[in-house]
Parts: structure tokens; C-alpha cells; sequence
């Protein structure tokens, strides 16, 4: 962590002098002090709070069990103060992010408004403003479902609210153009090798009058020595005036790769020739390499192969929603590189610019695109908006050396509108493909040296039908195969159809991965399960078939870290799980097996499941063997458990695993590996809850039994509590007798409970499976007194919801509410007497019902279910001593 905290000093230094270093320019931060009201502009409909930037009005509605989260009009209010000596000079308002319709209101009157949530823009305020007097500032966001504005439907939540910086910039009236809220110079490196490299700089000077310019650019290494410098004169025109110059060689150049990101710096500055007074000046970031996809090869860098290896990102976090500081951005970045990653793929929107400047000074190389995402509108509007934010994009980045890529569409087909009117059908994939092709076609033109990319879902004849596959100079594919549909074992062979296809055509895995949340495990893991272990064994398929591929350019894991998607429900309703962090940061098993693979420094880690439960062995009733798995890069590793050893093992793919005979309480693995000479060594501490297989043979005031029913999982609950799964039950222990595990009727894809939200509690996984038909439920506990709670929840309902479009080969078809009745008898004593869940709780409901009980005369507890209507079914039960 220290490390990481001197890497967050060096990069938000690195971002203090290249805006101190815009010494003509005066950047007045307004991110204090705004007054926010949800409503209309004029007509709020509550009453006004006091906020700071960066700020979102969905950060927590997102998050309740409340279907849906605002999505409408706030009003942002601020005084601002332009003293009058300022008159004469130009004042724009910059506004990195407003998501997603912003109208900018300045002392009541209307000025300017934008479209599109995820770049940044600005507003000329001159002739509007009141010099010397307090000004009225006011912005109109709107983040309402607009058709003519992308995203339409993502897998992702539209947060609302002017979540990025908002400042001010003052300047001369001659000064460097400000046309897509670009710094407006632009620097191209047309040759670049190892002996040398050229430099092309081009922009606009924006003046009021007609006057003689000095126009200079200087290229300072990261000493501040000059590199290469050239000086020229422009005629400044009055309005608009554009130049181009090419600098002279620089020889021997650093050059810039992700192991040695060397950054000069260009400051072009604009004087007056007349009186020498510096009129402008802009600092931008430079870094010299050259690259190229070949189809056949993958990726060059400086002319040597490159696997680019990474991730995508969201850009919210756990409470916060979007409205993110620059070390949130900056940390995302380092846990790349701290993985051993070398690339981002910066999705499905361009990003808070701080992003990009981490890149660049960490070495992670990236691609940037607009969302358009899932499904198009056939109208001008949503044409011209699209074609807006790619110029934004294009001319706002486009000096950062670590972008490689500009991207433009996302699944585009999965959501194919028309189904039911073919001809119309093709149509609209006709007009897909002609929005692709102009979006290509401006990426290019503006930026001739980058590489142009579409993102496609796995439905490989589509895009190929729709002619969506020829359109870019390279392809990606999000692929899911083992998770959403197909198996595992189906990833590599569609890498293999489709470079057969294509073989000159480069291809890039965008996405893959699998849901998994951090707090299930399993020691049998399964599709669908949401276990770390399943995903753990996903990505090892993954990564092996990529790595062994020269052809596949990029593995892009989806995603770096657990985000928001107010739609999903599953074991984290309201986000998205697929992350090797979770929402608030912390690393998943899947993210030490990708430290394991790609980091090039020693790597030693033990699995993070730290908090376990299980039955005792059979032969050993003081121990209960479970797996565990040891991440590392080295070459053999050795295991410790309370200081006895259980052996040395010797890597294969990053993994090690050992059967670990866990004794009740904390237990103490140590690994350990040599190398260089110096010992590596990783130490967890983990908690175990040990059942023997004989109660009895335990103290009832040690007994803590906390098991699902119809689950193969276990599961660590916010309450800090180890569930385990139900055994069947056998003489002398505890366990269920009779019923099946509850499957999802109509669903093909979820082999166990519900994958929908239950309500009322934040631990679903002890909800979403139970044993149905279950006839009884037996412990054979010591005498005493206990506390039993038997958890509930009806996982049928009449209410349908949406097939979400990501669950390829699922349609949800709904379920029937099941008359349920039944009677549970304690000890022959009727607990609950023509109980219906339903009826007390309501479908996908959380229950609980809690009763003391007490054991006498040898015979334990003894539950059993008494149909009256319907099947008796039970979630979990927990049984502590009192």
C-alpha cells in the first residue's frame, strides 16, 4: 500500500503541473457550494440542499428494493463572482460531466445546452456575463430515458447529476481554439523508431482583431530539458486561424512502453510579436512509440509482441455511485498495473480525463468509445449525437499516448429491434451498419494513426450477416461462453472459427468473465453458482486459450471491479459481480490467479476464504479437509498449517492446491517459496466452524449451526456468520430428510434457487435456494437450551419480469404463485400452525421465525413439516445456545 500511495502522490503531482503549467489560462474550480434541488428549472419539486461536486442524485435509490431509480430533471445553482477587471478577456465554463441532457442558465437566461452525459464541454459565458456583480448560475441536468441520445439500454446504471468537476477557465481573446472542450493543440508523431522521432503539432488560434503571432513549441524530456523546439509566425485573422508544424527530430528518443512510460512534455505557447506578451499557453503529455495489429500476430509495441492483457472499468463505486474524486480513478488504474496488467479498455464511455493521464504515467495502454450500446434509433438526432460525442472523444483524448484504439459501438445487435417483421428487421440492420460506417469513417479522418474498433456480443452470424464484421479496422468479441450459454471449452473454438474466417482481420477478446460474488464459495462449484471457485476456474479456461493464441491481440476481463446495474437482481441485487475487485475495491481470488500469471515480480498468495464452516471427516472427527488454493508465479510452493507442514507442490498455472485438514477455531496457513535466494511467504489467518458428526460429542454452548437448505454453497453473511450447505441427515448428527432443491421453473439456466431479488435483506444467497417438499429437519444436540430460526421466503410469484438482454439462452417465463400451507411441529409441539410465506411475507420476501427450544432426555431436536396445502419448503435454519 505504500507503494500504491506514492504512485497516487506521483500522478496527482503529475496532474497539479500540467495545470500549473497552463500559466495563461486561469482555472477557477466551482465544485463548492452548489444549491441542488430534484425538479425542473424554475419549479423544483423539493426543497433545495447544499452539495458538492462531483454529485449524483442516484447514489442511493440504486441500491433499494424499490424497482427502478430516479431518472429525471435537478437543478444545480451557484453565485459566481467575475471581478470587473476580467472584462475585455474570455470566460468559458467547463463541464467534464453531466449526465445526460444539461441546459446552462446564467442569470435567468438560457445560453447553452448539450447532449450526452459522458464527455466533457464548455460554454462560452462572454457577452452574458455581469462583471463585478454576483452571477446566477444555473444547470439543468436530466438524466430521463431519451431515444435520441446514447446509451439507450445498458448493463449499467445511468446515474444522474453533474458528477465530474465543473471550473471555470479565463483567458485571453487570443488564445489556443476551444472548439469539443479541447485544449486545441494536437501532437501526432508520424515516425517514431528506435534512432528517432518526428513530431507534428496542429490546432487553431482563435483572436478577436487582426494582429502578428508567435507561435512556439517546445518538447522538454522529463528533466525539462529541451528536446526539439520551433518557433513560427501567424497571422491572427480576427476570427479563426489554423496551423500545422512539424518540429525538428528528435534523436535517440525514450520511448514509451507500459514497463518504462517515459513522458515528455510540449508546451506551445502563443505571444504577441509586437510586445512579446505570452497570450496563451497549453501543456500537453507526449509519449513516443509506434504500434500495429496484424491479424495473423497480435500486437506490436516499438516493433516487439505485445499480449495485451487487462481489464474494462466502470467508473462508480460502492456509495458513491459515479460521482467519483481523481484518487478514486487514479487507484483503478494502479490496481491494473499492480495486477500485471497492461491495458484498459475504458467502457462503454469515455471517462474522467484523470484516467487517461494515470495511463500515461503508469503504462497501461487503453481504448476509449461512446456508448452506443445495444440498439440504435434510426433518426438524424440520434446520428448527429453519436457523431457528437465521437468528435468530443476524439479531439478531448487525443494527445494521450497510452490510447491506441477509438471504439464506437457496443453489442450493438443484441437487442435487434423488429423481431416480428423481418424485412423491417433488415432494414434496421442495414441503417446499423450505415451509422458504423460514418462513425468509422469520422474516427479515421480525425485521427488517421489510431486503430478503429467494434465491440460485438458472441452471436457471430449476425454481425456477419449485417456486414457489421467489415466495417472496423479491428474486431472485438465479448464472450461468455460457460457462463451466459454453451460451456467453457466452446471459448476456444470460437476463437478458432472466426480467425479461420478472417485470419488477415485483428481480434481482441473485449469481454469475458462470470459473476462472482465474494462472500459464496464452493467446494463443487457450478455454473451459475456465483462462487469465487467457479469464476476462479473460468478465467483459467479463458486465459489459457488466449495466451496460447498469438492471432487473439487482447484478453479484456470484464470487469475490473463489481458495478452498479439497478436492473440485475441475483446475489447482489443492483450490481453487476463479475468484477476482480469488488465494489469497494477489494481483490477476489480471480484477481491474485491473473497476479499469478502476468506479474513479472515474485507472486505468492493464499485464497482469501478466510471465514469457513464444515462437517468433521469421518476418520478424523477433530479436523473437516477442505481445498485450498495458493496463487503465486513462482515455482513450487510449500504449506504450512499450524506450523506443521502438509508438503511442497509445484505450480501449474498459477494455482496450487492443498487438502487442508481444518481443526475447529483459528487456524494458521503459512505458504512460502524461494526465490532469488530470499524466501517469499503469505500468512492468513482463517476462522473455522467445525460440526462434528456426532453432537453429542460437543458442548451445546459451542454448537453454532448455520446451514442453507437446497444449496451447494457457503456463503459469509453481513452478520459475520459461516453458512454452510444442509447435509442429508445421518444418526448422531443433524441434517433435512425428504423434498428436492427448488429450481426456477422454465429456466435453462440457473441450476439452483432463484437468481431474482429477494426483499428485506442484504444477504439473498440464504433466500434464493430452499429444499421443497422437505419432510423433516434433525439435530441430534446435547441437551440444553437453544434459539432456533428458521428462515423463509417464496421464491414463486405471478409477477414477470423482463428477460434481461445479457442472459442469451434464457427467456423468463414467469412463475405461478404456489398455495402454500403448511405446519412445522417442534419436538411435537406445532410452531407454526397453517403457515403460508406469502401470506405473512409476500413473494421474494425475506422471513425469519425465531423460537427457544429445549433438548431433554437424550433426544435432541426434531422438526418436522406437515403439509396442508401445496409442499412445505424450507431456506436455512440456524440453531445457537442460549
Amino acid at each position: 500500500m505504500k507503494k500504491l500511495a506514492a504512485i497516487f502522490s506521483l500522478l496527482i503531482a503529475f496532474v497539479a503541473q500540467l495545470n500549473s503549467a497552463q500559466a495563461q489560462r486561469t482555472i477557477i474550480n466551482l465544485d463548492k457550494g452548489w444549491q441542488f434541488a430534484k425538479g425542473a428549472y424554475g419549479s423544483p419539486s423539493e426543497k433545495a440542499s447544499t452539495v458538492s461536486l462531483p454529485h449524483t442524485w442516484n447514489a442511493k435509490d440504486v441500491m433499494d428494493d424499490e424497482p427502478g431509480y430516479y431518472r429525471g430533471p435537478a437543478v444545480y445553482t451557484k453565485q459566481v463572482l467575475i471581478p470587473a477587471a476580467d472584462k475585455g478577456g474570455q470566460v468559458y465554463l467547463y463541464i467534464n460531466g453531466a449526465n445526460q441532457v444539461a441546459d446552462i442558465y446564467l442569470n435567468g437566461e438560457k445560453i447553452a445546452a448539450h447532449n450526452g452525459g459522458y464527455t466533457r464541454f464548455n460554454v462560452n459565458l462572454g457577452k452574458y456575463l455581469k462583471y463585478g456583480q454576483q452571477n446566477e448560475l444555473a444547470i439543468a441536468v436530466d438524466n430521463a430515458y431519451n431515444e435520441n441520445i446514447p446509451p439507450l439500454t445498458a448493463d449499467f446504471t445511468f446515474f444522474g447529476g453533474l458528477y465530474r468537476d465543473v471550473y471555470l477557465v479565463k483567458t485571453n481573446t487570443t488564445h489556443f481554439n476551444t472548439d469539443f472542450a479541447a485544449d486545441g493543440v494536437f501532437i501526432s508523431t508520424p515516425n517514431v523508431s528506435a534512432e528517432k522521432a518526428i513530431l507534428k503539432v496542429t490546432g487553431k488560434v482563435t483572436s478577436v482583431q487582426k494582429s502578428k503571432l508567435l507561435l512556439s513549441t517546445v518538447v522538454l524530456d522529463k528533466t525539462g530539458k529541451k528536446v526539439a523546439q520551433k518557433s513560427v509566425e501567424i497571422e491572427g485573422n480576427g476570427s479563426e486561424n489554423s496551423f500545422e508544424t512539424e518540429l525538428p527530430e528528435i534523436a535517440a528518443p525514450h520511448l514509451w512502453t507500459p514497463e518504462h512510460p517515459y513522458l515528455y512534455r510540449v508546451v506551445s505557447t502563443i505571444t504577441d510579436a509586437k510586445t512579446g506578451k505570452v497570450l496563451d499557453k497549453v501543456t500537453e503529455p507526449l509519449g513516443l512509440r509506434w504500434y500495429k495489429f496484424d491479424g495473423e500476430k497480435g500486437f506490436f509495441l516499438n516493433g516487439k509482441p505485445y499480449k495485451l492483457m487487462g481489464v474494462s472499468r466502470h467508473q462508480d463505486f460502492e456509495g458513491l455511485g459515479n460521482a467519483l474524486t481523481a484518487k478514486y480513478h487514479v487507484h483503478d488504474v494502479a490496481m491494473i498495473k499492480k495486477m500485471g496488467g497492461n491495458f484498459l479498455r475504458v467502457a462503454h464511455y469515455p471517462q474522467d480525463k484523470k484516467v487517461l493521464d494515470a495511463c500515461d504515467s503508469l503504462g497501461i495502454l487503453a481504448s476509449v468509445e461512446i456508448p452506443v450500446v445495444n440498439a440504435i434509433t434510426e433518426t438524424p438526432e440520434f446520428t448527429q449525437n453519436s457523431k457528437n460525442m465521437l468528435m468530443e472523444m476524439i479531439k478531448q483524448n487525443f494527445n494521450h499516448p497510452s490510447i491506441v484504439i477509438w471504439a464506437y459501438m457496443n453489442e450493438v445487435l443484441l437487442r435487434p429491434k423488429y423481431g416480428n417483421d423481418k424485412p423491417r428487421q433488415q432494414e434496421y440492420f442495414k441503417n446499423v451498419r450505415l451509422l458504423a460506417a460514418l462513425l468509422d469513417s469520422i474516427a479515421r479522418k480525425e485521427d488517421p494513426a489510431r486503430y478503429t474498433m467494434i465491440a460485438c456480443h458472441g452471436d457471430y452470424n449476425r454481425y456477419k450477416q449485417a456486414g457489421i464484421v467489415d466495417v472496423p479496422m479491428l474486431i472485438g468479441w465479448n464472450l461468455y461462453q460457460g457462463w451466459y450459454s454453451g460451456k467453457t471449452e466452446d471459448f476456444g473454438k470460437f476463437l478458432d472459427k472466426f480467425h479461420g474466417d478472417y485470419p488477415k482481420l485483428p481480434m481482441l477478446i473485449t469481454e469475458y468473465g462470470a459473476d462472482a460474488d465474494s462472500r459464496i464459495r464452493s467446494l463443487t462449484p457450478e455454473r451459475f453458482d456465483k462462487s469465487i471457485d467457479y469464476a476462479v476456474d473460468f478465467h483459467k479456461v479463458y486465459l489459457d486459450a488466449i495466451m496460447t493464441r498469438p492471432f487473439v491481440s487482447a484478453g479484456i476481463i470484464w470487469n475490473l471491479a463489481d458495478f452498479s446495474s439497478e436492473e440485475r437482481a441475483e446475489t447482489t441485487p443492483h450490481i453487476n459481480s463479475k468484477g476482480l475487485l469488488t465494489q469497494n475495491r477489494s481483490p477476489k481470488d480471480v484477481y491474485f490467479l491473473y497476479q499469478a500469471n502476468l506479474l513479472k515480480t515474485p507472486f505468492l498468495k493464499i485464497s482469501n476464504w478466510n471465514n469457513r464452516a464444515g462437517l468433521a471427516d469421518s476418520l478424523t472427527p477433530r479436523t473437516s479437509t477442505q481445498l485450498v488454493r495458493v496463487f503465486t508465479n513462482q515455482k513450487s510452493v510449500s504449506l504450512k498449517l499450524n506450523g506443521k507442514t502438509l508438503g511442497t507442490k509445484t505450480t501449474e498455472n498459477g494455482i496450487i492446491s492443498w487438502s487442508v485438514p481444518f481443526v475447529n477455531g483459528v487456524n494458521q496457513l503459512t505458504a512460502t517459496s524461494p526465490s532469488g535466494g530470499k524466501a517469499i511467504r503469505d500468512d492468513v489467518a482463517v476462522k473455522f466452524n467445525l460440526l462434528p458428526a456426532n453432537l453429542k460429542q460437543q458442548s451445546s454452548k459451542a454448537l453454532n449451526i448455520n446451514v442453507l437448505l437446497g444449496s451447494k454453497r457457503f456463503f459469509y453473511s453481513s452478520a459475520g456468520t459461516e453458512w454452510m450447505p444442509a447435509p442429508i441427515y445421518t444418526k448422531g448428527g443433524f441434517g433435512y430428510t425428504g423434498g428436492t432443491p427448488f429450481k426456477l421453473p422454465g429456466n435453462g439456466r440457473v441450476g439452483y434457487g432463484t437468481d431474482r431479488n429477494i426483499n428485506k435483506t442484504s444477504d439473498d444467497p440464504i433466500y434464493q435456494t430452499q429444499q421443497v417438499g422437505i419432510k423433516s429437519f434433525k439435530m441430534n444436540v446435547p441437551d440444553g437450551n437453544y434459539q432456533l430460526t428458521l428462515h423463509f421466503a417464496e421464491l414463486t410469484t405471478d409477477k414477470q419480469t423482463e428477460a434481461l438482454a445479457y442472459n442469451l439462452d434464457n427467456a423468463d417465463k414467469g412463475t405461478r404463485l404456489e398455495d402454500r400451507v403448511f405446519t412445522v411441529e417442534v419436538n411435537g409441539r406445532a410452531v407454526l400452525q397453517n403457515f403460508s410465506i406469502a401470506g405473512k411475507y409476500g413473494p421474494l420476501t425475506a422471513g425469519a421465525e425465531k423460537f427457544t427450544v429445549i433438548a431433554s432426555d437424550g433426544k435432541g431436536i426434531n422438526i418436522v413439516f406437515v403439509p396442508v396445502k401445496g409442499e412445505p419448503v424450507l431456506n436455512a435454519i440456524q440453531l445457537t445456545a442460549r
